[in-house]
C-alpha cells in the first residue's frame, strides 16, 4: 500500500523535536497498528507536491491551524489540486483540516464552529457504513481539536458518522473519499501539550473538561485500520 501523506502545517517549534509534524505521527500510527503502508511525506504548505500521483494508491491530506475557506495562495493551489486528483479518480483522505478542505473543494461548506472550540476525546455514532469499516460497533472516540467545522456535505457525500457537537464527523464518496474531523493519529501526550498551548484560546472551563477526556480510551488505530480498508477497497 503506497500513500503519499500533503502536510499542510508546520509544528509549533517547541513540539518539532519530540513529535516532528503530522506525516510522522501518521506513519506512527499506521505502524503501531500493525499496518504496511509505505509512505511519502509532501510538505504543500511549502509548495513541495508528488512529481508522480498516479504511482500512489492513496493521498492523504493531514490538520493544519489553517482555515479551510481561507484565500491563502497554498490553500488555492492545494484546493485545485485537490479537485484534480478527485477528477482522475485517486482516493482521498483528509484528517481534521483535510477533511475540512475535501468537503470546501467539492462543493460543501466549511466555517467557524457555532459552539465553539471542539477539544478531547469525543463520542461518535457511525451512520451508514459501508463493508470496508468491518465494525460491529455502533459508535467510537477519538481525539478533536477544532474549531471550524463543515457544516453542509459535498452533494455527491455520504455521512459516516456523528455526534451532537459536530454532526458531519466524517464523510466519504463511493470508495475515492474519506474524511474525518477527529484525530486519529494524535496521541494523548501530544494532544494534552496542544490543549495546554491553547488554554487560554479554549477558554478555563472547556479546556480543564478536555484534560479530564484524556483519561478514557480512544480508538485511533482501529480509525487506521478502517483507513488501511478503504485503501485497499
Amino acid at each position: 500500500m503506497k500513500l503519499a501523506i500533503l502536510q499542510t502545517d508546520v509544528l509549533h517549534p517547541e513540539f518539532l523535536a519530540q513529535y516532528h509534524g503530522y506525516g510522522a505521527m501518521f506513519q506512527q500510527m499506521f505502524a503501531a497498528a500493525g499496518i504496511a503502508v509505505d509512505s511519502d511525506i509532501y510538505s504543500v504548505i511549502e509548495g513541495v507536491y508528488p512529481e508522480s500521483p498516479e504511482q500512489y494508491d492513496a493521498m492523504l491530506i493531514t490538520g493544519s491551524k489553517a482555515d479551510a475557506f481561507s484565500d491563502e495562495p497554498w490553500i488555492l493551489t492545494l484546493k485545485d489540486y485537490l479537485q484534480q486528483r478527485f477528477k482522475d479518480g485517486q482516493k482521498l483522505l483528509g484528517i481534521c483540516f483535510g477533511h475540512q478542505l475535501l468537503a470546501h473543494s467539492l462543493g460543501g461548506e466549511v466555517k467557524r464552529a457555532d459552539q465553539g472550540w471542539g477539544v478531547g476525546i469525543m463520542h461518535y455514532q457511525w451512520c451508514d457504513a459501508p463493508d470496508w469499516v468491518a465494525s460491529d460497533a455502533h459508535s467510537f472516540s477519538l481525539i478533536c481539536s477544532h474549531r471550524d467545522q463543515v457544516v453542509s456535505l459535498p452533494p455527491a457525500a455520504t455521512r459516516l458518522a456523528h455526534n451532537d457537537f459536530c454532526p458531519n464527523a466524517a464523510f466519504y464518496i463511493d470508495n475515492r473519499v474519506l474524511a474525518f474531523q477527529p484525530h486519529p493519529e494524535f496521541t494523548v501526550p501530544y494532544a494534552e501539550a496542544l490543549l495546554r498551548k491553547r488554554w487560554h484560546d479554549i477558554g478555563e472551563d472547556k479546556a480543564a473538561t478536555a484534560l479530564i477526556s484524556y483519561q478514557t480510551e480512544h480508538q485511533g488505530l482501529k480509525i487506521a485500520q478502517l483507513m488501511a480498508n478503504f485503501i485497499a477497497a
